[in-house]
Parts: structure tokens; C-alpha cells; sequence
């Protein structure tokens, strides 16, 4: 048997043989030990493809399988594989073996590779991507014939390039093994395949679908679909689905159907997540939105239906779909279509949700509710006013008092009930955001933990007569208390406020915005002192008013309804005056998010002509927010010719980073813009450049992205531009953070200051709120860094990072709290390294404590606000007031629960895990100086003795003269060993061991109540802290943290929710209507009263205050409005305060960018 393996030259000679019986005998003993004698048989290989091409060979299949196993063993795997499909059904792909498996994974790539290739020059002669700058059709798709006769490029080209610079490579030849030199005269690849070999390939694909399906494995088609670009076999696969798990229902009497929604829920999640190519998500997820609204489902997903409609922005559908929610008249139905409007208020742009809401029918309020506010803001100062002193925003819908509208009848539809009329109202109350912001403006206020301390800390710590230090203690101030519209410490430390003048003053006013953000109902009111001209009593500062303008922006961020008239209406009336242009323009570009209003473009356009350094930044920045995500060719040609025209270099920055603005999302659509920036002269605008591969790509992971921004981050000449091609990085790659302190790591090395600086930020934006433990070890020593402004960045980033961690969670949160609290109180810190600790104070406690940064939605979108407000925060280094726009990406971290009147009730969460580790850090213990304490006169021994004998000597006089009473001496008498010992630490250590018997006494007390007790002093054997229980209760509208969701649920009993909670705002379904209910007391709309007992509780605890925002606004007027409306005492003379200046690049500066 040894003798027949050993060699194989007889096979061979029986393959030259001329009797086709001995060949064919050759062949099988040649397949059954190919592996001992494939290297003799690769000299006869010619001679085995020869008789595979011989039609008239009996056993031609079996002569490719053959030859199909010589080339593998060769490694020659393209060619295997072409002789392996020739092989026919004797390739066996059910047989286990590493040749069958080869062949196999190299059958797939080439057929990705060659219906990708099919799919993407089928689709390459399509309309451009940059589709919303064009007509659209009523049902919200885009124009065809519009687009492809009006080419979206930023220079006027005729068409646009074949491939996306920065979209992913055509790896056709690649991804199928291809060889450059085939054997033989073989086929090079899939494209030069005969018809023969193509069909081959298909069947053999089909088989591996068959037996995927047999198996159950739909996932895996859909991936190898998904691959090669194929919607058919996605369609197929999904619809296959459902008939087998039909199929299996009626066969196994059990409900199978969960089948089909996994695997569209699975196709989804890697379409939003793994698919780079725009053209190819939408493709898909349009094939999805077919799908789900087809008759085939039985019970549609609405919830991944509004994802896919909000992506494609398909407004009409989404009309709808939440009429025929409301219009079937049950209580779930209902509860869906209020589920799904606040999904799609989180995920959707102004723009889109106004749509929206113009495809629901006409209630009578809708025209009361928003037009008439509107409409005499204009025309009447004082009419807006007046309007939001009777217009309850956040509850009912009534007319403003003042106004009188009428309601057109212009469809003439028929009059609804009025159970459809309140439902349809609670929706549009739901779209306009005003529901989700006086739930979360509530949630905020009544759970404060905000830390008054460590504000007192900074005050003391940092001279306020220093403008980088008082701008350093406003964000600290802003950012701790955003969104809570609690301004105590503005209200409480007057003669701090007193010195704030010029820019500084700005930055105080505009941070009442960040405080009261989402106070709708009180916004214009709270800074009504701030806005009125001087002759009406108002404010005699242009800083004021200009922070002002801009603080009322933040306040109705995304959300500008009722203020982008007003705003309008000043930064036409401010054109002498640029510091109030600079704030409204600000202040009209957050508050007009993405409404793309032509008038609001012009009026902005105008403020940027008007050559003017401030205003002109501040309106560049106000077009690109406008126009967020457009892609509006007729405003980038316009900003890029004056941004080459005009010599100031704050205009053309602000240009620069509104044209990233303008290109946000857009990804292939922004590639020629994109070169054509980084090939520009001027720096600038390169940075601008930066920031558009940043704001275009944000979240897509893109892997040429990656690669051209670390290309430019150790290429480019200028240091702007490396630290923000740095930085640009956390952008990209925040859907990973895993990722990204690897990626950074040699970066961080960097000599280059800037470098590691933007390493620092990179680290901090895509690892926000994560705690991620390899950031963290990256970023730590990197706190001792020798340059002050690298120092800034790395404990801003820490900051973002431990956002929400608590210390059982990341146990190093505690050093760094204690870390940045030294900084500060450090007089020998460098100024930037105090700023940048005072602002990560800030931030680590953002809204009271329970804010995280979040660039994602709550169901995985991108978070439009947040981007935006991260991408603005960093251009801090050029100009202070920038960092407001932080507070856009503050996201509360909680689940509140509300049923179908919206109203929340009062129920119980259950959380199954330990509650410490979720608890609030503990306040930060602030050590105070301590006087010296008066120290006890020493008593001699000698005269101790010499008193007792004199006492002696008089009790003995006086025993004849009174009665037998024996009389305490008045000195405590000494122990005989301390006889000789001066009296001084008899007292402290006496009063010492009673304290130590009370803290003993008081921690065995809390012991007996299950609490974990650390009283400092190490127990004794027998005494043992009880172990902390797993699972705890938690009530409605309560803090409940990213990682915390998970292990919550809500309790079982009346209120069920409508789908899986991911945080936010849920609704729950009331499966007892007629029962009655119990609902949690609003703290925010509550009136002017006597405090009742939880009100008196809150006031025993330090961080929170007992006044509701409407008492804080009104004591902030009286106290506040005074103090920043003053004309600024060094306005006239020599001292007055610089404007911000280019970055300082020496380490002893005081500032980095300017006041």
C-alpha cells in the first residue's frame, strides 16, 4: 500500500495515456490522494486541463476538480477556483474540508465583487447625492430630472467625478483574489469570467443561499448581499423568511414570526452602521421602508419605519403613518403614534418636522399656537411679550392674550371628532419639541446635585479681575446648572458680576441662555431686561444685549419658532452696532437650526458683507447653521468668493466653519468641495476644509476618511490645521471609541504641542461619557504635559469622558476631581491650565449631574445638536463665547414615563443591579482654611499645688463657723501620674474618644438599617458590613444612566410601554383607563406658594435650591439685570478690556484666544 502513495509517476503516465479508461482511472486515484501527490502531479497540470477542455472526455468534471485541488495546493486560489465552478456537482460545498471551505470563501468574494461592480456602474450615471438643494415632489422625494440637469458641485463644474474621493476604494480585483499574473492563460477574474464560469458561480451561490435558508442562517445571505450591492437577494431573503417562519407556525402550533422583524432589525443596524456609501444606505433602507409598509407584514414595526422615514427624509409618509395611527381610535394605537412623534423630533430637523406637521389635519389650534406669536413680534415690541405672559407653551394650547387669529378653511375636510382633535394636537405639541423640553426642564430642576462648593471654589481661587479667569468661572458656572434654570450663583455673588465688562459681560449674559435652555415658556421674559433698549429702561451695554440675543438662541435651541422673528427683526436694526449683530446673528443661527429660510440666509448674508471682523464671523457661523446639512450651492459659492475676497481673518474663519456646517452628512457629496479646500493657499480655509471631512463623514467610521486626515495631520505646514485634523478624528470615529486611543497613541507622542493637543480632544469627542479605561490611561500623563494649552485639552477631554461615571463604575473619577480641584487652587498653574480645569469642573457635573454628552440619539441616530455643538465648542481656542455651544451636546440621562394624555404617573422602575453603582458622586469636600486656634494657658504643677493648699487652708477655717458640707473643689483633680504634667491635651483628648464613641454609635445605628457604613477606623472581627443587596426600585422621571438602561425595566402593573426602553421620554400604555391615577407633581409650573414638605426637605440640601425658575428669573431681573446692564466703567478710558487674539503659543500666556 506504501508502494502506490509513494510515487505517483504512473498516474501520471496513465494521464498520457490514449485509452480514456486508464486516464479516468488516473484521475480518481490522482483525487483520492491529491494531498501526498500533488506535488508530482503539478508538473502533468497541463496535460489535466486539456482533458478537462475535451468536450469529449467522459469525466471532464471530475478533471476540473483535479486540477481545481492542484492549484489550491499551490495557493494559487483564483485558479482554483475557476476549475472548482468547472467541477460542476462534484464540488461538494456540503463536505467539511479546508479545500472545500477555500473555494467557497473565494466563490463569494468574486461574486460581490462582480455584482458590486455590476450594481455601482449601473448606478453611476444616477443623481447626485446632494438632492435637498433641488425641488423636491410633494411625497418629500427628490426631482430626477432637477437634479441631474443641475449638477451639485461647489465650483459650477458640468458633472461631478465618476468615484467619491473619500468613499471606498474599488477593490473588485482585490476582494476576489485576483491575481495580476494568471497561470496558464487562465481568466484574470470575475470580469473576465466566460458566460460558462459566470453561470457556474451563480449556481453554486444559489447553493450556499439554499442551504443558509434550510439552516436558518438568514444573517449571513444578508451580509454577502449587502456586500455585492444585490436588493434582490435582500428582498428575497426577507421574504423567505417570513414563509418559513409562517411555515413553521402552522406546522409547530407556535408563533414564529419574530423571524422576519430579527433579521430586519439586523439589516437595518448594519445599514446604519456598517454601510459607509450614502448612495448605497439609502438604497437600502428605502428597500426596508418598502418592505415594512407592505401588505406581507401583518403587524408592522413602526418604530423602524420612522427610522427609515426620518433618514430619508420622506416627511409625507410620515404624515401618514400618524394619521392612520390616531384615526384608529384605540388607546395603543394612539400611544404609538406619541411614541413616534417624539422619536421623531429627537432624529428629525426643524425643516423636516414643520413638513411634517403640514401633512396632519387642521386643528384649531394650530394657527393660534404658532403664527400669531409670529406674526406681531415685528410689528409690536411689546407683543411678544405679552404673548408668553398667557401662552402656556408647555400645557394647554391657547390663544395669546393681544392676538386674535383665524383658522382658513382651506381643504374644506370634514370636521373631526373631538377625541381625534385632541390627539392630533398632542402630536403637533409633541413635533414642535415643546412636550420633550418641559419634561426634560422638569427632570433637570427637581434633581439638582449640583455641587455649590466647588463654584464657591473657583470664585475664590481664580481673580475675576482677569477676564480668562472670569470666562473660565461662567462656562464652570453654565455648564453645572444647564438646563436646570437655576442661576443662584449669578443672583448670589453680585460683586463677582460687577467685574465682568466688555466680552466678558457677553459671555455672562449669554450664559443665562445655557442655564434656562428649554425654558420655552419663560425664555423671552427671563432676558426681557436684557433686551429692551436703553431709553425704555432696558440695557445702556451693547455686550449685554449682544450676550443676550445670543442667550435667547441657546434657550430655544433647534426650537426657534417663536424668537426667529424677533432675532430677525435685530440683526436688521443692529447694523451700526456690531457687538449685538455678532450675538443675534449667534443667536438666529441656533435658534434657526436647519430651517434653510431663505430670508433669514439673506439677512445673514448681508451682516457678512458688511465687513466687519465680529459680526461677520458670528453670520458665517449663523449661514452654515441655517443651512445645516443642505448642501446649498448658491450660499458656498458666495462664502468661498468672499472669504478669498476679505483680508479679516475672523470672517474667513467663521466662513470656513459654516461651509462644514452647510455640508454636514453629505459624505461623497462634499469630496470636490473637500479637495478643492485643502488645496487653497490660505490656511484657513483649509481648516475649513478639515472641519467638512469632520462634519460631512461625522459617525461614519469611514476609512478613507481616516486615512486622509492622518495623512494631513503630519503633512501640512500649518499647526491649526494638524491639531484640528487631530481632533477631526473623534468626530469620525465616535460610533467606535474603542478604536480611537490606539489610533491616537503615537500622536499623543507627538513634539508638536498642537498634535497632542488635538489627541487630547480626538480622545475626549469620540470617548464622551464612555469612562473608557484606555483613554483614560492615555490621557494621564499627559496632565503633566510641559505646555499649558495641552495640559487645557487633557483635562477637558477627562472631563467629557468620566461624564456620569460614578466611582464604582470608573474608579479614577475620584483622583480626577480631586486633580482639577488643585489645578485651580494651584497658584502657580499656568493661566490656560486653570481655564481648561475650571471648564472641565463644569463639565463633569453638567446639569446638576445629570447630563452626558451624547452625539448619538437614544435610537442610535446621529444627534444633529450635539455634532454641531461639539464642532462649534472647539473653535474656544479662537474666540470664548464659542463654548456655549457645548450645552447643544449635553444629553439628560434619564427615563420618564408618560401615558396617552401625556401627563406622568406615578409607577416604579426596577433596576437589577447594585445601587451604589449607579449612585451620584459624593460632594466634593473643599477644604476651607482653618483659623489657629487660641491655644490654653499653661498651669504649672507648683501653683496647681499652691491652689489646692489655699482651698485646703480656707475649707478649714470655715468648718467651725458652718454647716458639715462637703464642697467640690473648683479645680478637677489631677491623676497621681500626671501630677507633674502641664494641663493643655487633657480636653481634646478627652473630647476626641467621645467622638469616637458617637461616630461608633451612629454607624452601628445606620448598620442596623442595612446601610454600608465606613465609619474611617478598621471594625473589629465580629462586626461585618452587611453585604448590599442586587436590585432596588426607582420612580418615574428619575436618573437613570446609559449603562444603567439595561438592567431597567419598568414594573408590571398598569403602565406597560409602548416599546423597549432606550432612555428619554417612553409611553406607556394604560391598560386600566377608567381607574384612577396618581401623577407626579410638576415643580417647574408650580405657583408662588408656601413650600410644601418636599420643597422644605430640598431646602435642608445644599445643592438644591428651594425657588422655582419663575421666582430665579424674577430675582435674577431685579439683582442681576442692573449689574451687566451698566456701561462698562473703563468704557471711555485707557483700561478697557482686549478683544480675543489669536492663540498665544508661548506656555507663560494668560490667555489662549481671547477674553
Amino acid at each position: 500500500m506504501v508502494g502506490l502513495v509513494s510515487s505517483a509517476a504512473g498516474l501520471v503516465g496513465f494521464l498520457y495515456e490514449q485509452d480514456p479508461e486508464l486516464q479516468v482511472f488516473a484521475l480518481r486515484a490522482a483525487n483520492d490522494d491529491i494531498s501526498l501527490i500533488w506535488t508530482e502531479l503539478a508538473a502533468a497540470v497541463d496535460q489535466i486541463e486539456a482533458l478537462y477542455e475535451d468536450e469529449s472526455f467522459p469525466e471532464r468534471e471530475l478533471a476540473a476538480l483535479v486540477a481545481a485541488k492542484i492549484y489550491y495546493h499551490l495557493q494559487e486560489y483564483n485558479e482554483s477556483m475557476i476549475f472548482a465552478l468547472g467541477a460542476g456537482k462534484l464540488f461538494d460545498i456540503d463536505r467539511e474540508g479546508e479545500f472545500e471551505d477555500t473555494i467557497i470563501a473565494k466563490c463569494i468574494d468574486a461574486y460581490i465583487s462582480m455584482s458590486a461592480s455590476q450594481h455601482r456602474s449601473a448606478s453611476s450615471g444616477t443623481l447626485p447625492e446632494l438632492s435637498t438643494s433641488f425641488t423636491n415632489k410633494e411625497d418629500g422625494t427628490t426631482n430626477v430630472s432637477a437634479s441631474m440637469s443641475s449638477p451639485v458641485t461647489p465650483f459650477s463644474q458640468s458633472a461631478l467625478p465618476s468615484k467619491s474621493l473619500l468613499s471606498r476604494q474599488d477593490s473588485s480585483a482585490v476582494e476576489a483574489g485576483v491575481d495580476d499574473k494568471p497561470m496558464n492563460g487562465g481568466p484574470r477574474g470575475p470580469d473576465d469570467m466566460q458566460s460558462g464560469t459566470r453561470k457556474a458561480l451563480h449556481a453554486v451561490i444559489r447553493r450556499i443561499f439554499e442551504r443558509c435558508f434550510q439552516e436558518g442562517a438568514y444573517r449571513q445571505v444578508v451580509g454577502i448581499a449587502v456586500e455585492a450591492r444585490n436588493l434582490e437577494v435582500l428582498r428575497e431573503t426577507i421574504s423567505r423568511a417570513g414563509q418559513d417562519a409562517d411555515r413553521l407556525s402552522k406546522s409547530k402550533g407556535r408563533n414564529q414570526m419574530g423571524r422576519r422583524e430579527e433579521i430586519m432589525d439586523y439589516l437595518l443596524e448594519i445599514c446604519m452602521n456598517v454601510v459607509q456609501e450614502r448612495a448605497l444606505r439609502n438604497q437600502i433602507l428605502q428597500l426596508i421602508l418598502d418592505l415594512l409598509v407592505s401588505n406581507e407584514v401583518s403587524s408592522p414595526d413602526y418604530f423602524s419605519i420612522a427610522k427609515c422615514i426620518v433618514y430619508l427624509g420622506q416627511h409625507s409618509k410620515a404624515s401618514n403613518m400618524l394619521k392612520e395611527l390616531a384615526q384608529q381610535g384605540e388607546p395603543k394605537a394612539l400611544a404609538v403614534a406619541y411614541q413616534i412623534s417624539f422619536d421623531l423630533f429627537d432624529n428629525g430637523t426643524q425643516d423636516f418636522l414643520n413638513k411634517v406637521m403640514e401633512g396632519l389635519p387642521q386643528t384649531e389650534e394650530k394657527e393660534s399656537e404658532f403664527s400669531g406669536v409670529t406674526a406681531n413680534a415685528a410689528s409690536e415690541p411689546n407683543a411678544y411679550e405679552n404673548a408668553q405672559e398667557s401662552d402656556r407653551l408647555l400645557s394647554e394650547n391657547e390663544a395669546p392674550s393681544g392676538t386674535t387669529t383665524t383658522l382658513p378653511n382651506r381643504t374644506k375636510e370634514p370636521t373631526l371628532p373631538e377625541d381625534q382633535q385632541k390627539s392630533f394636537s398632542n402630536i403637533r405639541e409633541i413635533l414642535t419639541g415643546t412636550k420633550s423640553l418641559e419634561l426634560n426642564l422638569e427632570f433637570l430642576f427637581r434633581s439638582n446635585k449640583s455641587d455649590r462648593q466647588v463654584l464657591y471654589k473657583l470664585k475664590s481661587s481664580l481673580e475675576a479681575r482677569n477676564s480668562i479667569f472670569h470666562s473660565a468661572v461662567t462656562f464652570a458656572n453654565a455648564f453645572t446648572n444647564s438646563g436646570t434654570a437655576s442661576d443662584w450663583f449669578v443672583r448670589e455673588n453680585l460683586d463677582w458680576l460687577n467685574k465682568a465688562v466688555n466680552w466678558s459681560k457677553f459671555s455672562v449674559t449669554a450664559s443665562l441662555g445655557v442655564i434656562h435652555r428649554g425654558n420655552i415658556n419663560q425664555g423671552r421674559k427671563l432676558l426681557d431686561p436684557y433686551l429692551r433698549d436703553s431709553a425704555t429702561g432696558g440695557a445702556s451695554s451693547a455686550y449685554s444685549k449682544g450676550g443676550a440675543l445670543y442667550g435667547l438662541g441657546l434657550i430655544y435651541t433647534n426650537h426657534g419658532t417663536h424668537v426667529l422673528d424677533y432675532l430677525y427683526d435685530q440683526i436688521k436694526q443692529a447694523q451700526n452696532e456690531e457687538v449685538v449683530q455678532h450675538g443675534a446673528a449667534l443667536g438666529l443661527g441656533v435658534a434657526g437650526m436647519a430651517t434653510e429660510a431663505e430670508h433669514l440666509v439673506e439677512e445673514l448674508r448681508n451682516a457678512l458683507w458688511s465687513d466687519s471682523a465680529i459680526s461677520g464671523q458670528a453670520a458665517g457661523l449663523g449661514m452654515g447653521l441655517v443651512l445645516l446639512g443642505s448642501g446649498d450651492v448658491k450660499a458656498l459659492e458666495d462664502m468661498i468668493a468672499y472669504a478669498h475676497e476679505t483680508e479679516r481673518d475672523k470672517t474667513v474663519r467663521g466662513i470656513a466653519l459654516g461651509i462644514a456646517l452647510i455640508m454636514y452628512g453629505r459624505q461623497e457629496d462634499a469630496d470636490e468641495l473637500i479637495s478643492a479646500l485643502l488645496d487653497d493657499p490660505d490656511p484657513t480655509l483649509r481648516y475649513g476644509g478639515i472641519m467638512t471631512i469632520a462634519m460631512a463623514y461625522c459617525g461614519t467610521s469611514s476609512n478613507k476618511a481616516v486615512r486622509k486626515l492622518l495623512h494631513l495631520a503630519v503633512s501640512d505646514v500649518n499647526d491649526d490645521v494638524r491639531r484640528v485634523a487631530v481632533m477631526s478624528l473623534g468626530f469620525i470615529l465616535f460610533r467606535k471609541p474603542s478604536s480611537v486611543p490606539r489610533m491616537v497613541e503615537l500622536l499623543a507622542e507627538s513634539y508638536n504641542p498642537h498634535v497632542r493637543y488635538g489627541a487630547t480632544m480626538a480622545l475626549g469627542i469620540a470617548c464622551a461619557g464612555t469612562g473608557l479605561e484606555e483613554a483614560i490611561d492615555l490621557l494621564e500623563p499627559m496632565m503633566k504635559d510641559s505646555t499649558d494649552f495641552v495640559r487645557q485639552g487633557t483635562l477637558i477631554a477627562l472631563s467629557m469622558i468620566m461624564a456620569q461615571q460614578s466611582e464604582a463604575m470608573s474608579p479614577k473619577v475620584t483622583t480626577i476631581r480631586k486633580h482639577l480641584l488643585k489645578v485651580v487652587g494651584d497658584r502657580h498653574e499656568d493661566a490656560m491650565a486653570k481655564f481648561g480645569a475650571s471648564v472641565a469642573l463644569g463639565i463633569i457635573d453638567a446639569g446638576g449631574r445629570n447630563c452626558t454628552i451624547g452625539l448619538q440619539t437614544q435610537t442610535g441616530n446621529l444627534n444633529m445638536s450635539a455634532i454641531v455643538g461639539m464642532a462649534v465648542f472647539i473653535q474656544y481656542w479662537y474666540w470664548f463665547p464659542f463654548a456655549h455651544f457645548l450645552a447643544l451636546s449635553f444629553t439628560p440621562t434619564s427615563v420618564i414615563g408618560v401615558d396617552q394624555d401625556l401627563e406622568v404617573p406615578q409607577l416604579e422602575l426596577h433596576c437589577a443591579a447594585r445601587k451604589s453603582l449607579f449612585d451620584y458622586p459624593a460632594p466634593m469636600e473643599v477644604k476651607q482654611e482653618e483659623t489657629p486656634e487660641k491655644v490654653k494657658t499653661a498651669v504649672l504643677s507648683t501653683t496647681a499645688q499652691a491652689k489646692r493648699r489655699k482651698l485646703a487652708k480656707e475649707k478649714e477655717q470655715n468648718k467651725g463657723d458652718s454647716m458639715d458640707i462637703d464642697q467640690a473643689p473648683s479645680t478637677p483633680k489631677a491623676s497621681a501620674p500626671d501630677e507633674d504634667k502641664m494641663d493643655t491635651e487633657e480636653d481634646s483628648q478627652d473630647s476626641q474618644d467621645k467622638g469616637g464613641e458617637k461616630t461608633t454609635a451612629s454607624s452601628d445605628s445606620k448598620a442596623k438599617d442595612g446601610e454600608v457604613v465606613s465609619s474611617g477606623k478598621p471594625t473589629s472581627g465580629k462586626q461585618k458590613p452587611e453585604k448590599e443587596k442586587i436590585g432596588f426600585e426607582l420612580e418615574n422621571m428619575s436618573r437613570v444612566l446609559p449603562g444603567q438602561l439595561k438592567h431597567t425595566s419598568f414594573s408590571e402593573g398598569r403602565y406597560v410601554p409602548v416599546k423597549k426602553p432606550t432612555g428619554g421620554v417612553v409611553v406607556l400604555n394604560d391598560t386600566q383607563p377608567a381607574e384612577p391615577k396618581t401623577l407626579i407633581e410638576r415643580q417647574v409650573k408650580k405657583p408662588s406658594a408656601a413650600p410644601t414638605d418636599g420643597a422644605q426637605q430640598q431646602q435642608t440640601q445644599p445643592q438644591q435650591t428651594s425657588s422655582t425658575p419663575q421666582q430665579d428669573s424674577q430675582n435674577t431681573q431685579n439683582d442681576a439685570a442692573a449689574v451687566l446692564n451698566a456701561v462698562d466703567e473703563d468704557e471711555e478710558g485707557v483700561a478697557e478690556a482686549e478683544c480675543p487674539r489669536e492663540f498665544d503659543y508661548e506656555s507663560d500666556g494668560e490667555g489662549g484666544g481671547g477674553d
